[in-house]
């Protein structure tokens, strides 16, 4: 392994003396240990950037200049010490830091939730333009919320909305409630311990967005370290097919207004999605940012297509 060869942390403070150069040297270790990525960054030099700033407590839209600020032995030795603790532990960047960006907003989380990382941030942002059109969403179901993050800024986005979020795992609402008092959210956002419908309240919603688990567990336990330090019931929900995402579908019509919206994300399983159901009225959004499997359904068009499935069973 990388870290059996590495010089002592005491040569390496003793060498390197600035910002960028822990940045530089952090990044060649994490391509050495063959770290994976995907929290929050793709990439070592990212990745390494976003941890050396965080271990000095500075902010990470930090001018170029200050990267050749020379450090303290003591500020050199906490970077070497949070640099191999990721190389040691594998853990994701955002469970060392305890903070993760989405949408712009910054959220707390520990290994009770998934890293948030839904390209339906970049959906967030632009307002579910143009998928909502002129509708203004004043009520709106996050189903799987997990930390919390796609409902905060789903609240942030909409500051009229009423948002409803939910979790079958009371301790994602835990980190969930920990956001919504970061973010001084009030009561504009209501957390709802429910296994998808199931201990949800009848109530109509207008938009409906959720990241539910569609990741078979085979599938999970065949992921990078990094991502099996995650709750794996965030990726697979128990399940080894499509059944949880089958619950969404058959079940939103009785939770959405009769023009309301569906924003589902379902990631590379929309293949298998479409096999099973060639007829299911989903448009798949091309994102800029990159991402796949997040599609639009009109409440009038699942409704119908449920009964028709109904019809033919």
């Amino acid at each position: 392994m990388a870290s059996d060869i590495a010089e002592p942390a005491s040569e390496t403070a003793a060498t390197l003396t600035r910002i960028v150069d822990y940045i530089r040297w952090g990044a060649s270790r994490f391509v050495a240990a063959d770290l994976s990525f995907g929290h929050g960054s793709d990439n070592a030099i990212d990745e390494a950037a976003h941890l050396v700033l965080d271990a000095l407590d500075l902010d990470p839209g930090l001018p170029d200049a200050y990267l050749e600020s020379t450090l303290t032995r003591a500020e050199r030795e906490r970077v070497i010490a949070v640099i191999e603790r990721r190389i040691e532990t594998r853990l994701p960047a955002p469970y060392i830091t305890g903070s993760a960006w989405f949408a712009d907003m910054e959220f707390f989380v520990d290994a009770r939730v998934i890293v948030p990382r839904s390209p339906i941030a970049e959906l967030i942002e632009h307002g579910f333009q143009p998928w909502l059109g002129h509708r203004e969403p004043l009520a709106i179901l996050d189903l799987c919320t997990g930390c919390g993050a796609i409902a905060i800024a789903c609240a942030a986005a909409f500051p009229d909305a009423r948002v409803v979020a939910t979790d079958a795992s009371a301790e994602a609402l835990e980190v969930a409630a920990i956001n919504c008092e970061r973010h001084d959210i009030g009561p504009q956002v209501e957390l709802v311990k429910a296994d998808m419908f199931d201990g949800l309240p009848a109530e109509r919603f207008d938009l409906i967005v959720t990241n539910p688990p569609y990741v078979t567990q085979g599938e999970w336990s065949g992921l990078e370290p990094e991502f099996r330090h995650e709750p794996g019931f965030a990726f697979h929900g128990d399940s080894d097919d499509l059944s949880l995402v089958e619950r969404i579908l058959f079940g939103a019509s009785a939770y959405l207004v009769e023009d309301g919206l569906l924003i589902m994300e379902v990631g590379a399983s929309a293949f298998d999605l479409e096999q099973r159901y060639p007829d299911l009225p989903v448009t798949w959004i091309d994102l800029e940012r990159g991402g796949m499997g997040v599609g639009a359904i009109e409440a009038e068009d699942l409704a119908a297509w449920v009964d028709a499935q109904k019809v033919g069973a």
